[in-house]
């Protein structure tokens, strides 16, 4: 069973308005994220599957958030594999992140009653993954797709379409307001968010004020 429900994934998603996207074969260093994250006001985790033995970390590292960061959405990312997803949601993933639409993927998913978000880059690939029963959708690679613009032609037929774009979104107002403008429910940030620099250096502080500044924006973005 799921540890949350896919309402309250969502909900959370869209609450906070940022999902941050994270990956580190050093599962102290991904603790130290997580702390930051919370400490700054974010509910959800994106881990990425990305790396040999990212599951393995990400294992680690879920067992630990569970115990030390309780309301804390973990999930994991960049799952293009039926056995990934599987794996995933065996070690406790409370979401499924995708660069891509599986239909494989969305079927483990569903079977597990776990929220499936493929990123998808047509309105035909938005309208599959509908179809297979995903209440959300990534646009990916966001900034390639033509932009916020991108999304508000996709809603002014399909006003239902709940889209999060990942890739290219920069943590300030003035990346993020037209995305939220344009109908986004959530953006999803990586590395602009988490410069690789100050996870190197352990510049904790740095980080948590980030996503504090972060999370204003996100507030300021959508008055």
């Amino acid at each position: 069973m799921a540890p949350h429900s896919n309402a309250d994934v969502f909900a959370t998603m869209e609450r906070d308005g940022l999902v941050p996207v994270f990956n580190d074969a050093d599962v102290a260093i991904t603790k130290e994220v997580a702390r930051c994250i919370v400490a700054g006001g974010l509910s959800t985790f994106e881990f990425t599957n990305r790396g040999e033995g990212a599951l393995e970390v990400f294992a680690d590292f879920i067992n630990w958030a569970r115990a030390e960061l309780p309301d804390l959405i973990v999930g994991v990312g960049t799952v293009t594999e039926p056995v990934a997803a599987e794996q995933a949601i065996d070690l406790g993933a409370g979401f499924v992140f995708a660069p891509s639409l599986s239909s494989a993927v969305a079927a483990v998913c569903s079977s597990r009653d776990v929220p499936y978000v493929p990123g998808c880059g047509t309105v035909t690939e938005i309208h599959t993954a509908y179809e297979l029963g995903c209440q959300m959708v990534k646009l990916f690679p966001a900034d390639s797709l033509g932009g916020p613009a991108f999304l508000n032609a996709v809603r002014a037929p399909c006003p239902w379409v709940r889209a999060i774009p990942t890739g290219g979104v920069e943590p300030t107002v003035a990346s993020m307001r037209p995305w939220f403008d344009a109908g986004a429910p959530a953006v999803g940030i990586g590395s602009k968010l988490l410069p690789k620099d100050l996870v190197a250096a352990g510049d904790w502080d740095a980080i948590e004020q980030r996503i504090a500044a972060a999370v204003a924006a996100v507030e300021q973005a959508r008055t």
